[in-house]
């Protein structure tokens, strides 16, 4: 994993699924799909780029949040 940082102004944890030397500029999303909690998001070879984790305050404490991993 490359990154993974929470969006507090949609309450979302992004996870980028890449190799860190490639990063998402060298593999656009093309395409996602909706599972529920959660929004994946696909390269145009179908390749997992990024989870999209919706909700995160319903499964992980306020405090976790701000201590652990960074905003955007």
């Amino acid at each position: 994993m490359k990154k993974i940082r929470y969006s507090p102004d949609v309450d979302a944890m992004l996870i980028e699924i890449c190799d860190p030397l490639r990063g998402l500029r060298q593999r656009p999303i093309a395409f996602a799909e909706d599972e529920g909690q959660m929004i994946l998001h696909y390269s145009s070879s179908g390749e997992l780029v990024l989870i999209e984790i919706l909700d995160v305050k319903q499964f992980i404490s306020l405090e976790s949040l701000s201590d652990e991993i960074p905003t955007r």
